[in-house]
C-alpha cells in the first residue's frame, strides 16, 4: 500500500502581517485626506483599521514614522516611476501620473500636508525624508537618461524634477487651474531643452 504524499501547505500571499499593514496605511491616508495631518493620531488610525494600538506602535513606533510610511506608500502607488526607454516619455508619463494623483482627494491632501512647515521637529524631519525618498525614486529617470547619453553627465537631478513637477503642483494647490491634456509633454520638452541647452552653454 502506497502512502499518499501530504497535501502541500497553501499560504495566502502576504499573510496577516501584510493585511494589517495595508489596513493601517489605508486608515492613515483616509484620516489624512478627511481631517489633515494634525488630526492623524495612532489611536484614531488603529480604531479605523480595526487593530490594537499596540500593534501600530509595535510596527511603526511613532506617529511620525506612520505618517511617513503612509504618504510614501500612497504617493509611490499613485505616482509610479515609469521606465519607457526614453527620457522624454519617462518625464511626460511621470508628470501625467502626478497630475492625475493631484486631482484626487488623497493626492491633494498629501501634497498640502507635505508643503506645510511644522513646529514639530520629528514631523518636519519625516516630511524631509518623504521628499528625499521621492526624489531618490524619481531620480532614476534622470540617471537612466545620463547612462543612455540622452542627458549630460552631472545633470542636476533635483532641479530637473522640480522644473517638471512644480507647475503641476502650483496649478493644483494654488492656482486651481485645469491641467491641459498636453501639458505633461510640453513640460517634458521644456525641461529637456533647458537641461541640454544649459549643458551646451
Amino acid at each position: 500500500m502506497t502512502e499518499e504524499a501530504p497535501e502541500p501547505i497553501r499560504r495566502r500571499p502576504g499573510g496577516r502581517a501584510e493585511r494589517v499593514r495595508r489596513a493601517v496605511l489605508t486608515a492613515a491616508l483616509e484620516i489624512l485626506t478627511e481631517e489633515g495631518v494634525a488630526r492623524l493620531g495612532i489611536a484614531a488610525v488603529a480604531a479605523r483599521a480595526g487593530v490594537n494600538e499596540s500593534t501600530v506602535y509595535r510596527r511603526w513606533g511613532t506617529r511620525e514614522k506612520l505618517v511617513l510610511d503612509a504618504v510614501l506608500t500612497g504617493s509611490s502607488e499613485g505616482v509610479p516611476v515609469p521606465d519607457t526607454g526614453a527620457v522624454r516619455t519617462d518625464l511626460a508619463a511621470f508628470a501625467r501620473a502626478l497630475a492625475e494623483y493631484l486631482a484626487t482627494p488623497a493626492g491633494r491632501s498629501v501634497a498640502r500636508a507635505a508643503s506645510l512647515s511644522s513646529d514639530d521637529p520629528d514631523l518636519a524631519g519625516a516630511w524631509q525624508t518623504f521628499w528625499q525618498s521621492r526624489l531618490d525614486q524619481a531620480g532614476a529617470i534622470v540617471d537612466r537618461a545620463v547612462t543612455r547619453g540622452e542627458l549630460p553627465a552631472g545633470t542636476d537631478t533635483a532641479l530637473a524634477l522640480e522644473l517638471l513637477c512644480s507647475p503641476l503642483q502650483t496649478r493644483s494647490l494654488l492656482g486651481h487651474r485645469p491641467i491641459e491634456p498636453d501639458l505633461p509633454e510640453r513640460l517634458a520638452d521644456m525641461v529637456l531643452d533647458g537641461l541640454r541647452g544649459g549643458a551646451a552653454g
